[in-house]
């Protein structure tokens, strides 16, 4: 299996227990759809097969999950901060009507008044909002993504519009 025949989902944290218990990290937001038969960890920058035993799937992007073979914690230690994936083929479908801030990955910010600003390279989920980070000039300007700021999003030409409040861009040229 190849990296490029698979979806990354997130990451081992720590394992749990003496008999091999893992805890999982998801970084994939739909994980509660995913189907866990057998995942993959890449380890020596090839992708190892693993059967899972069972999974407990948590509410705050967390799993516990016991693998095949991995029935104590010396075999358990070498996966802890190991990527994680799943095949291409597992990867769940979304409604194309479903849109989603971390969507804009990828879009070029356009301000009403500063013009072209740069690609959204990230898309962070905070507390109160979602908060975009653009590669501007070399540096990371940051905005948050919200109704009040963005006048319009071209999902065909990949750009996305908006007002940003005066003077904000100026600090990041300043810095």
């Amino acid at each position: 299996m190849n990296l490029s025949d698979t979806f990354y989902i997130g990451y081992v944290t720590k394992t749990r227990g003496l008999k091999g218990e893992l805890q999982l990290f998801f970084e994939f937001e739909d994980y509660m759809d995913l189907d866990f038969d057998v995942l993959f960890l890449e380890v020596n920058k090839k992708l190892v097969p693993y059967f899972v035993d069972s999974i407990k799937l948590q509410k705050n992007s967390t799993a516990y999950l016991n693998l095949e073979d991995v029935d104590h914690i010396d075999k358990a230690q070498p996966l802890v901060k190991r990527k994680v994936y799943l095949p291409n083929d597992k990867m769940p479908e979304r409604d194309p009507d479903d849109f989603r801030y971390t969507d804009l990955v990828g879009f070029l910010v356009i301000d009403e008044h500063e013009g072209e600003l740069g690609e959204i390279t990230n898309v962070q989920e905070l507390p109160q909002q979602f908060i975009a980070t653009v590669d501007f000039q070399g540096k990371e300007l940051l905005f948050p993504l919200n109704e009040e700021l963005i006048l319009d999003i071209d999902m065909e030409e990949e750009i996305i519009e908006v007002e940003l409040p005066e003077g904000l861009v100026d600090l990041y040229r300043e810095v």
